[in-house]
């Protein structure tokens, strides 16, 4: 079976180095164009990329698939790509957080199967994992599905659940979803190419959807019950990272845990600072103990290193 994959991010990476580790033939990449990054912003190809480009795998890196878009560039670039899909040899497309539309054009051209990290119909769209996470399910998992114009609306192939521990990240769920779904594709494909796999419409109760991160989410209110606080700080880890300002400083805010003990102080009083209770803020609920922070162009560090070197006693999160 000849599968041309799509994708751009690590999460993407992980599925293309099971499918071509488990023998299927690649003969063409999908990705997104090389983006500036780091201090020089110089361009940076995706973890896709760069797998295909080490392992010989030809790659296409369109800016749209639509053949009907406004930009001339964008049109002229999706008509390319039409045009090498048409003329590449394939039986199915996986796509796996690629972050471009795929139009009918493509659909209608050869099967495609998408990897997506949640249990739709819950938590359709960009970010499900960091909403699962924000908004307190106790599970989440990945579904493999057949793509269709909807977002995120196709019958499903295979699904598979793992728990959202307490101290669960975006970054530890993100990577163990990644492994989840890279192992569930080769899974699909094998039945593919067997004719042997059953698609599943999803059910109609239960749709939510996970709208993309803004940045300015990421900016805490402390008037909010602390363990809402705590959900936020580990769906924005690693981004786009939780954070106050403490004196017109920024503190990023990597790692807490929730309190029951109310206070009479004011929101987001800090009214414990020491190395007996560590860093200890009045919510509009509870109390937020705080693990790991950082200062603008420090480390993150633990709370009991980060207070001897910025003083938090007596100041008030904002």
């Amino acid at each position: 079976m000849k599968v041309v994959f799509a994708g751009t991010p690590e999460f993407a990476a992980v599925a293309l180095r099971a499918i071509h580790a488990a023998g299927f033939e690649i003969p063409l990449v999908l990705t997104q164009p090389d983006r500036p990054a780091g201090r020089g912003l110089h361009l940076q190809p995706s973890a896709v990329k760069q797998y295909a480009v080490a392992h010989g795998i030809p790659v296409a890196q369109p800016l749209s698939l639509r053949l009907d878009a406004k930009d001339p560039q964008r049109a002229q670039e999706a008509q390319a790509a039409h045009e090498l899909l048409c003329a590449t040899d394939y039986d199915a497309m996986v796509v796996a957080a690629y972050g471009l539309i795929l139009p009918r054009s493509t659909l209608d051209i050869k099967p495609c199967i998408n990897i997506h990290g949640s249990l739709l119909p819950r938590w359709r769209g960009a970010a499900p994992i960091h909403r699962a996470i924000e908004s307190g399910d106790h599970e989440t998992g990945v579904t493999i599905m057949q793509m269709e114009e909807g977002l995120d609306t196709g019958p499903m192939l295979l699904i598979e659940r793992t728990p959202i521990g307490p101290q669960d990240t975006t970054a530890t769920l993100h990577d163990r979803l990644a492994a989840m779904g890279a192992g569930m594709v080769v899974k699909v494909l094998s039945k593919m190419e067997h004719d042997v796999i059953e698609a599943v419409p999803q059910p109609e109760a239960g749709v939510t959807y996970a709208a993309k991160i803004a940045k300015e989410e990421a900016a805490l209110d402390f008037t909010l019950p602390a363990r809402e606080l705590g959900r936020k700080i580990r769906a924005f880890n690693p981004f786009p990272g939780a954070h106050a300002t403490v004196n017109g400083t920024v503190i990023k805010l990597w790692g807490a845990e929730s309190l029951d003990a109310d206070s009479a102080a004011p929101s987001g009083q800090v009214i414990a600072a020491d190395a007996q209770h560590g860093i200890v803020v009045a919510c509009g609920g509870g109390a937020l103990r705080l693990t790991e922070l950082q200062k603008p162009g420090g480390k993150r560090l633990p709370a009991a290193e980060f207070i001897k070197g910025f003083a938090l006693e007596g100041q008030r999160f904002t």
